[in-house]
């Protein structure tokens, strides 16, 4: 799970520049609406609906735009949108499983762009079932520790309900179950931790970590589909070492 880690901060630090350029307004935007769409337009009692509403506070979108996002998913707004939530699941280099998150409105547009960079970087797209029982569902937070003592942050998410905890320096991550990511995300924010992110997700049960050359391979697939503006999340078992996260962030 640490390569989770490793692998976030560096999507942390692409946040602005996706911003920018709006692709990242656009994921959220489509977020938005599946899970007004899913459980109604009220964040308070859509745990699922204000999680993204606090990564769109967070990523700095205008009111207005998660507004207009979450009418259009409750079927409140001018333009209703029919958006379709499908996963993805292929191999990437030295057989790395990848699981890909989509909300799309056209599948067929979906499935060949996915298929193209899973090609492209070396992997293969696979069928439906593949590698999704290497994963299992949990809801996952990443703490900053800074400020803090990294250790009893851990303990504190212990304490609250968390079922495995993992410190890599000044990064605290936290898993839970789904059903229990609430409760322990609103434990530590009382506490006055710095929860960066939090969300559902699908977490590797156990973690495969190939040599340098693949590894860096294999990060390059996972930017590339994520860059694709159809995909949500790309989730891997891929334990990424800090030679390989070196020579990716240099290249």
């Amino acid at each position: 799970m640490s390569g989770h880690s490793k692998w976030s901060t560096i999507k942390r630090k692409k946040g602005a520049a996706d911003a920018k350029r709006g692709q990242l307004f656009t994921r959220l935007g489509r977020e938005l609406m599946i899970a007004a769409k899913e459980g109604g337009a009220d964040p308070e009692a859509n745990f699922r609906l204000r999680l993204v509403v606090d990564k769109a506070r967070a990523a700095n979108m205008p009111k207005e735009n998660i507004e207009r996002a979450i009418q259009r998913g409750a079927g409140t707004g001018k333009d209703g949108v029919v958006l379709d939530e499908v996963i993805y699941e292929g191999y990437g280099p030295g057989g790395t499983a990848v699981m890909v998150e989509v909300l799309t409105d056209n599948r067929n547009r979906s499935v060949a762009e996915v298929r193209r960079v899973f090609s492209r970087h070396g992997g293969n797209l696979g069928e439906s079932g593949c590698v999704g029982w290497m994963f299992e569902r949990k809801g996952s937070m990443t703490i900053s520790a800074e400020g803090f003592d990294a250790e009893a942050i851990a303990l504190e998410a212990i304490d609250a309900g968390a079922e495995d905890v993992k410190v890599d320096g000044d990064t605290v991550e936290v898993y839970t179950t789904v059903e229990d990511l609430q409760r322990v995300r609103e434990a530590l924010l009382t506490r006055s931790f710095v929860v960066e992110d939090a969300e559902l997700g699908w977490v590797p049960k156990t973690l495969f970590q190939p040599d340098l050359k693949t590894t860096v391979q294999n990060l390059r697939l996972i930017e590339a589909l994520e860059e694709l503006d159809d995909v949500q999340a790309v989730h891997s078992n891929l334990d990424i070492s800090e030679d390989a996260l070196a020579e990716f962030e240099a290249a």
